[in-house]
């Protein structure tokens, strides 16, 4: 009988396959925090005031862009990519809860979205960043 998901398991547990489609996800999870950490960069003011009237503190817009940029980063290159994706998953729920919880549908959405970001992560820290990878280079 025709199975889907051992076909598509087959295909992606070739190594060449598989070790791309990692470097593929990382990259596609890295992308929203590297954005969102460089715009607080270049927009560090405007961050500032706006994290002021949601109640959190200007002061830390530092760690904020750390956790954000520094760990899209390190997500990217594979380099503590379990750590940085625990992190930046727990980062994601309070995120959530600080800014996007509101009863309109873009809150909701954001909400939602942040959620759904935190799944992919905890799968990471799960399973690793690949053998395309820095830690996998520095596992061997």
């Amino acid at each position: 009988m025709f199975n889907p998901n051992v076909v598509v398991k087959n295909i992606v547990n070739q190594p060449q396959v598989n070790a791309i489609v990692a470097l593929i996800a990382r990259a596609l999870i890295a992308y929203i925090f590297i954005v969102a950490g460089w715009g607080k960069i270049t927009g560090y003011a405007a961050t500032a005031q706006y994290m002021e009237t949601m109640g959190v503190p200007a002061a830390l817009l530092p760690l904020t862009i750390l956790v954000e940029f520094g760990g899209g980063l390190a997500i990217l290159f594979g380099f503590q990519a379990r750590l940085a994706a625990f992190g930046l998953g727990i980062f994601s729920i309070i995120t959530a809860v600080i800014f996007h919880e509101g009863a309109d549908q873009a809150s909701a959405i954001s909400f939602m979205k942040n959620l759904s970001m935190t799944g992919g992560l905890f799968i990471l820290m799960l399973y690793g960043a690949g053998k395309l990878s820095i830690d996998h280079a520095i596992e061997k």
